[in-house]
């Protein structure tokens, strides 16, 4: 999230994003519209494309949150419920009514209007679920409107279809169908503007070849893929990913005067021809894999800790899992489920674990099986070692790895170092390392090591094997794990 914290449990919102908390899925855009984006308080054009290109992963979202109204929210509300005073035709966003409508949150909670306002339930155009939209006053004031408003909704994630399809008696029908058809319209009429390209990164049109295709650097995939007409960079979005202005990278300038991101190309990471886990690279030790989909794949680990000691690494040249595309994602939560049941079969629980390091050349999630009487003690050990190097793990828990790591990703900071650990139950022991702070490159190794009473072995430069007893070792899982290997 693009904020700042306040305190504890509270923070300022700032821009646009969407992360998950507490199993729902939230998105918001904070502030009024501003043209310039020049002022505190306001959103831009470029927060509004980010939410956009967001909200195209796949997932309903259950809140949505924004400071102003939608306009149309009154179409076709009970003029009884509607408070005095308030109209529909000062003060509200139609921006916000195209988002709603492209949305459809389950919830959709605003303010600004100086007065409380709960509207009927409204049905969604190509979508099961109905949006309850709720307007809060401001805190404190004089009139004594509700500014809070509680709700104890069920992650959408976890609903069954029926569930969601529920529609209370006083449901309406959509109060933004004419703004779906003035979007159409005006989607026509603006095929030919030069900023076009800028307005909606689902539909654009072919303005200049050398631009750069938004939704690709935001989020690392593009729907349009081949028939996309803007440029789909590597390097440019490696770039926005160290914290370089989109403006900048597309433009080479960026004209606002409050921007907070770097405006010069940060140097070069090392890429495939040193790295030793590309594919391309002539440096890849191919003899070690075992598995290749297409996004992911699967190699034994070098100087392995123990036997069937595996790696899982996306194909592209990326820093860490968390930030891979969704494709590259749910891929990679399949070798991980795989793995699971493999291991199992084994009477054996698997530990996931990943050092996030900013200057970390190519991901790899590392996958370690533990027999399942050692399983039990395995948190307990790592909050041991934790307390011993003087932090503590953040514990999060949910109901399966998917969950689990779409909330890892939603709260990682891409400009921060990060430990993590996945342990049998779906539960996530994370550590965000200081820009200080002294952390052991192979700390996830050493505790297991400890752990399997094996601490000669806790650094894999004294576990290397020959050529030979990698082949081995390889062609030795692959036959075991075949039945299981979702590449099969």
């Amino acid at each position: 999230m693009d904020g700042l914290k306040i305190r504890d449990n509270l923070y300022w919102l700032k821009g646009s994003g969407k992360f998950t908390l507490n199993g729902l899925s939230v998105a918001y855009l904070s502030g009024r519209r501003s043209p310039s984006g020049q002022m505190y308080g306001t959103y831009s054009q470029d927060d509004v494309d980010a939410l956009r290109a967001l909200i195209e992963e796949p997932g309903i979202i259950d809140i949505f949150l924004t400071n102003e109204w939608p306009s149309g929210i009154l179409n076709r509300a009970s003029t009884s419920d509607i408070p005095p005073g308030i109209s529909d035709s000062a003060g509200n966003d139609d921006i916000i009514s195209e988002l709603v409508a492209e949305i459809k949150p389950r919830y959709h909670v605003a303010g600004c209007k100086g007065v409380y306002y709960a509207r009927e339930p409204y049905v969604n155009t190509d979508a099961l679920h109905v949006t309850r939209f709720i307007g809060l006053a401001p805190v404190g004031n004089a009139s004594k409107q509700k500014f809070i408003h509680a709700i104890s909704p069920t992650p959408a994630s976890t609903m069954s279809s029926s569930e969601l399809a529920t529609r209370p008696p006083n449901t309406t029908l959509s109060p933004f169908t004419f703004v779906e058809k003035e979007t159409e319209k005006r989607s026509a009429d603006v095929a030919d503007d030069p900023q076009y390209w800028r307005y909606d990164v689902s539909k654009r049109q072919k303005v200049d070849g050398e631009r750069l295709c938004f939704k690709f650097i935001s989020s690392g995939s593009c729907p349009q893929g081949d028939k996309c007409h803007f440029r789909h960079d590597m390097d440019a979005r490696e770039q926005s990913m160290r914290g370089v202005c989109f403006e900048f990278l597309n433009k080479g300038k960026c004209e606002r005067d409050d921007c907070n991101y770097k405006h010069s190309l940060q140097e070069e990471r090392s890429r495939s021809k040193e790295c030793w886990f590309c594919l391309s690279s002539p440096n890849v030790e191919s003899h070690l894999i075992t598995s290749v989909g297409e996004n992911c794949y699967c190699a034994i680990a070098k100087g392995p800790l123990v036997q069937d000691h595996v790696l899982l690494l996306p194909i592209e040249h990326l820093p860490n899992t968390l930030v891979t595309p969704p494709e590259c994602e749910t891929e990679l939560v399949k070798f991980q489920n795989s793995l699971k049941v493999y291991f199992k079969s084994q009477k054996k629980e698997v530990i996931f674990f990943e050092w996030v390091f900013i200057k970390t050349t190519h991901a790899n999630l590392q996958a370690i099986p533990v027999p399942i009487n050692r399983a039990s003690a395995v948190k307990d050990i790592f909050n041991l070692a934790a307390e011993k190097l003087g932090f503590k793990f953040t514990v999060s828990k949910s109901d399966n790895s998917s969950e689990g790591r779409r909330l890892l990703r939603s709260q990682f900071d891409p400009k921060s170092s990060l430990f993590y650990v996945q342990l049998p139950g779906d539960i996530i022991l994370s550590h965000a390392v200081g820009e200080n702070e002294k952390f052991p490159v192979q700390f996830g190794r050493e505790v297991l090591a400890g752990l399997l009473n094996m601490a000669d072995r806790a650094d894999w430069r004294n576990c290397k094997l020959s050529k030979d007893e990698e082949i081995k070792m390889v062609e030795r899982f692959k036959s075991s794990f075949e039945e299981y290997d979702p590449n099969q």
